[in-house]
């Protein structure tokens, strides 16, 4: 799966500022567009892709499984990418993501129905969101093999564990909201190594994931962001310090709703 390691994503962006930062990104070089059944802004999303190649354009949808029925399984797969690409006025995706696992539901049997997808031609690539070893490891057992897993991940959340599974399973992990809500933008650490390349504190964070070869769809709200997103490219980090950004792990997540179920 050939995915950018720089993307956006369009959490919380509707309307006409969806449309005008996902414009502006891609003008900039952005090729990974992130959005979600959930984020209700697909059609702000489609319409701004209208003005680029779309084989250049790499797209990812997610959607949730509370709607689907037990007994239909696959017409409920089927029905969700139907809408994800109707409302994005698109003939496929690059990847679809199921948005949060859901062990009360026979998860294989779902991943299952999404292959059937790639079969058809609307997705690409399947995968899925917020999983740990443990929801992966069911679906191995089960011969199932989805070839993304997006998660929450930055220094404050390094899964080590999580993204060294992935990488032997080949499945590619992907990394969302990687300043922590802004958070770590505070760190000492980030903004010293900051100051030492003459970077932002985000931008040590983006090049820290694009250095340990782990796509990031940062959100931005501005061309500004977009702009000081997109210079992570041109400096390196140590060794040394890639392991200080390392050693920041906190086991702290920003994303932890009511659902989750990262005990498992």
């Amino acid at each position: 799966m050939d995915i950018p390691l720089l993307g956006l994503g369009t959490y919380n962006l509707r309307n006409k500022e969806c449309t005008k930062i996902v414009q502006e990104a891609l003008k900039m070089g952005y090729r990974h567009i992130d959005t979600a059944l959930a984020y209700e802004n697909h059609k702000a999303v489609g319409k701004a892709l209208k003005e680029f190649n779309r084989e250049e354009i790499f797209i990812t949808s997610k959607y949730f499984l509370d709607q689907l029925n037990p007994k239909k399984i696959e017409a409920g797969v089927q029905k969700a990418c139907s809408r994800a690409l109707k409302e994005l006025d698109l003939e496929y995706l690059n990847l679809f993501l199921i948005h949060w696992p859901d062990r009360s539901l026979p998860m294989s049997e779902i991943v299952k129905a999404m292959e059937a997808l790639v079969a058809s031609g609307k997705v690409r690539h399947i995968g899925v969101s917020n999983f740990t070893v443990h929801h992966l490891e069911d679906l191995h057992r089960d011969g199932c093999h989805p070839e993304a897993n997006q998660v929450e991940f930055h220094p404050y959340l390094f899964q080590k564990s999580l993204l060294e599974y992935c990488q032997k399973h080949k499945m590619q992990l992907i990394a969302y909201r990687p300043f922590g809500k802004g958070e770590l933008l505070k760190d000492p650490l980030l903004n010293e190594l900051g100051g030492k390349h003459q970077k932002s504190a985000a931008q040590v964070i983006l090049r820290w994931l694009i250095q340990h070869k782990i796509p990031t769809i940062p959100k931005a709200s501005s061309v500004e962001h977009l702009k000081e997103n997109f210079s992570a490219f041109d400096f390196v980090l140590s060794r040394e310090e890639m392991k200080r950004l390392d050693s920041l792990h906190r086991n702290l997540r920003f994303c932890e709703p009511d659902y989750a179920t990262f005990d498992y």
